[in-house]
């Protein structure tokens, strides 16, 4: 018997899907907020521990290694254990997390937590499965892209937040409102979560095992993953390598101007439940075509942003080109969320989470190529860069419809 013969997804009760979504949009925002938060508070957390640079630099990168195993070893679990208490469980493991990387008292334990916690956040992608296998496929776009919402708005508010958190306090301050955040909201999805019991008759290695066998059987997934991948290296390559360029002429930014900067990248959030809706309407594929010619279209101004005189001038216009980047970046993202959310209802932990970690290579990927391109060109050259990665998602348009229906 193979898993999807084997496996059957039902709720237990009929479920209003709408304050669902709101409470998964606000739960994947809150979360995701602490994988990214370390970039911004590593050197305070360094020194405030008297951390050697090896163990400062380990602290985002166990984080975000500890996220890449869970959405590899724990996410799949959606596929095999009852959704809401696998949620309700995975996220008290990141309260717990928070609360000792707030507490941490030594560098070693510090980063025992910080890897814990990343991959805790894993609970994220078990939201986003469970609300997409409450709605009819007809409006899975709709909800997936307004749970993303708050997914994009939590990445591109994490920094400036957390710069904000631990200038009023502390950064041990961020991990404790974290953990308060984190609680509220394990309240909210133990009272709104619906009970869905996969019915899986596999044990947990077969599962995982089965990971390959998705890659090869869905050209939809792989698709989709790649060109995920790609605005995600565009992404990462941008914010990577702004908070380098903007202290200098002509936009000529403090500490709390870049973090204001950053604020306006929210606005791309915008994007995902407008292109949710469109995808399930039909117009997937010219959507992720502009989307792909606006990431480098926008970063055509970003840098043509560096090279004016004018700070309001250049500010303004570095200031549309990162809203349109965005948007061009939460568009693909919303619809490969809707695409592979199509996919094998059974299967749709792990698809899910094989999605999430393909896209994360990709954003690997673009911040060792911002910084190669800052080293080699400047500016200008990492705008080249991460356009080449919307052209090449654009080519993938052309040369296929996979994914894109």
């Amino acid at each position: 018997m193979t898993i999807s013969e084997a496996t059957k997804l039902s709720p237990a009760r009929p479920v209003s899907v709408r304050p669902l979504i709101w409470i998964g949009a606000i739960t994947t925002g809150t979360v995701v907020t602490n994988l990214f938060a370390p970039q911004i508070l590593v050197g305070l957390m360094s020194r405030s521990l008297d951390m050697t640079a090896l163990q400062a630099g380990l602290i985002s990168t166990l984080t975000l290694l500890g996220y890449a195993l869970g959405l590899l070893l724990l996410v799949p679990l959606v596929d095999l254990v009852e959704n809401k208490r696998l949620i309700l469980r995975t996220l008290g493991c990141a309260i717990v997390a928070a609360i000792g990387t707030a507490m941490a008292p030594t560098p070693l334990i510090l980063l025992a937590a910080t890897f814990i916690l990343g991959a805790s956040c894993a609970a994220i992608q078990m939201v986003v499965p469970l609300v997409a296998s409450m709605v009819p496929p007809e409006r899975r776009g709709q909800a997936i892209g307004d749970v993303m919402s708050g997914l994009m708005i939590g990445i591109l508010l994490s920094r400036p937040l957390a710069s904000l958190i631990a200038d009023s306090w502390n950064w041990r301050g961020y991990y404790l409102t974290s953990a308060v955040l984190m609680t509220l909201l394990g309240c909210a999805l133990a009272r709104h979560l619906p009970t869905l019991q996969p019915a899986a008759m596999v044990s947990y290695g077969a599962l995982l095992r089965s990971f390959p066998r998705l890659l090869r059987e869905e050209p939809v997934l792989r698709v989709r993953s790649w060109t995920a991948a790609l605005v995600m290296a565009s992404f990462t390559a941008f914010w990577a390598a702004v908070a380098l360029r903007l202290p200098d002429a002509p936009f000529r930014l403090d500490a709390q101007g870049i973090a204001l900067f950053a604020l306006i990248g929210v606005a791309g959030a915008a994007a995902t439940p407008v292109a949710g809706r469109w995808g399930d309407r039909g117009f997937a594929r010219p959507l992720l075509i502009v989307s792909h010619l606006l990431i480098a279209g926008a970063l055509a101004l970003c840098a043509w942003a560096g090279m004016i005189e004018s700070r309001i001038a250049a500010l303004s216009l570095l200031g549309i080109g990162a809203v349109l980047l965005d948007f061009g970046i939460t568009t693909d993202q919303t619809l490969g969320r809707r695409a592979v959310n199509l996919l094998q209802p059974e299967a749709r932990g792990r698809i899910n989470g094989l999605f999430v970690a393909l896209f994360f290579i990709g954003g690997a990927a673009g911040a060792a190529a911002a910084s190669a391109a800052w080293s080699y060109g400047g500016w200008t050259a990492v705008c080249a860069v991460a356009a080449t990665f919307g052209v090449l998602g654009f080519i993938t348009d052309i040369a296929t419809k996979t994914g894109s229906e």
